[in-house]
């Protein structure tokens, strides 16, 4: 890749990349931890709702105290637009903060990782085109499942396989979709009392297991790919890693696709709760088709796992580390002016789902809440059905009853229809609902 040749270069010049973060969260810190020991790579600037809570998370990750005094600590976001800076990591999680955010780096002329998948998926074709048009680099998050499997994909591609399927695995039950906040310790093995003083948010960790974030990171990926979404929502077929090739091809070839070149999410649970064989519960895969008998018997020779007939076959990464492998997206911004994936199309959406019987009246209150989940849908479903996107079911009134396991639509609540977040989805539907 080159990388890091390139940014000792810019560190022998004394040109370092400078990068402003936004949100010192668990991924932010994570990133933050590397940067000591990434020489050329600077953050002079950080943001977040609690700037000292920002600065102690510099000193957890092990920031010593000349570092962390020629930081900037602050809430304001105009900050990270300001200055030397050249990149921006957009790590909220909020999506219409992430917008806001993301739009303020593009009009200052500088790149952005948008950490925030919540964001990308509820706007993030018309960002990225506004970034195109002003010759910035909008980018995935490199070290988040989305970018990991983007970058499988294009090397499937590149080297001339079709690409089948990809996307990622994870723990699933069909139950966890109507978990709440209130009940979802007990599904990761720890109390009530354990997670709070481990600072963990209830809805957020909610949000991977009722199937909402799958359904964003999923959508992510095929806004990047091309690739199509399932057009009943993600299946989560149990499956280990040895049989992708067998599990993961079209069900006219045996397997459990609809058709080939679609998303797909992975279990890491049978369906009776007993642990997969060798599963891919914190990795990304991609599954491959031999062009030609030649290619096939190489799969063979080389020692690929296939299916029966030798030509589906499987390539996959166990693991992901978020913010330890985010400079990764920067440097590729600042370095080569290249994305680390990025939507160019608008092919996946993620509609909500109510968790339970909705009464009119009624506050939703979002991703990994106690009122819906996120459903992966095709964006041209999702638009004719008028579903109402799981990035904006925050703070909004019922007006009407919704069923257990509708989507929710627009039509069935109160909203604000001059919102800057609003119109600028409005904007995107308007702008890719052919792509």
């Amino acid at each position: 890749m080159n990388l890091h040749h390139l940014l000792t270069a810019r560190h022998a010049a004394g040109k370092p990349v400078r990068v402003a973060l936004i949100g010192a969260g668990k991924f932010g810190s994570m990133f933050l931890a590397q940067v000591p020991h990434t020489p050329g790579l600077e953050v002079p600037v950080i943001v977040d709702l609690d700037p000292e809570r920002a600065r102690e998370a510099c000193r957890t990750v092990g920031w010593d105290a000349e570092r962390i005094a020629a930081t900037t600590f602050t809430d304001d976001g105009a900050k990270a637009a300001s200055g030397p800076i050249e990149v921006i990591v957009e790590a909220t999680g909020n999506p219409a903060v992430g917008i806001r955010h993301a739009r303020a780096a593009i009009a200052a002329g500088k790149h952005i990782v948008m950490v925030n998948v919540e964001a990308d998926v509820l706007a993030g074709p018309l960002l990225s085109e506004e970034a195109r048009k002003v010759g910035v680099v909008y980018s995935l998050a490199y070290g988040d499942q989305p970018a990991l499997t983007a970058e499988m994909v294009d090397w499937a591609r590149a080297t001339g396989f079709r690409v089948v399927a990809a996307g990622k695995g994870t723990k699933y039950l069909p139950a966890y979709h109507d978990v709440t906040p209130e009940g979802v310790w007990g599904h990761y093995g720890l109390t009530a009392g354990e997670a709070q003083s481990a600072g963990m948010n209830p809805q957020m960790f909610n949000s991977f297991l009722d199937g909402t974030k799958s359904a964003i990171e999923m959508a992510a990926i095929a806004n990047a790919t091309g690739l199509d979404v399932p057009g009943g929502g993600l299946l989560f077929p149990p499956c280990g890693v040895d049989d992708l090739p067998h599990v993961m091809r079209p069900r006219e070839a045996g397997g459990v696709l609809e058709k080939s070149g679609v998303v797909e999410v992975v279990s890491s649970l049978e369906r009776d709760g007993r642990p997969v064989f060798r599963d891919l519960r914190w990795g990304v895969y991609v599954v491959l088709e031999a062009p030609n008998d030649y290619a096939a018997d190489c799969f063979k020779q080389y020692g690929l796992k296939t299916d029966a007939s030798g030509r589906y076959a499987a390539m996959y990464k166990p693991y992901h580390l978020i913010g330890l492998e985010l400079n990764i997206s920067i440097l590729s911004a600042a370095l080569r002016n290249e994305p680390t994936g990025q939507p160019l199309g608008f092919r996946g959406d993620v509609a909500s789902v109510a968790k339970r019987h909705l009464r009119a009246g009624e506050m939703l209150d979002g991703e990994g809440g106690y009122t819906v989940w996120g459903k992966l849908m095709p964006a041209a479903a999702s638009l004719a059905a008028g579903a109402l996107p799981i990035g904006l079911a925050h703070r909004l009134k019922l007006k009407n009853d919704v069923a257990h396991g509708e989507v929710v639509r627009w039509s069935d609540v109160e909203f604000d229809a001059n919102n800057d977040t609003i119109k600028t989805r409005k904007a995107m539907e308007a702008a890719f609902a052919a792509s």
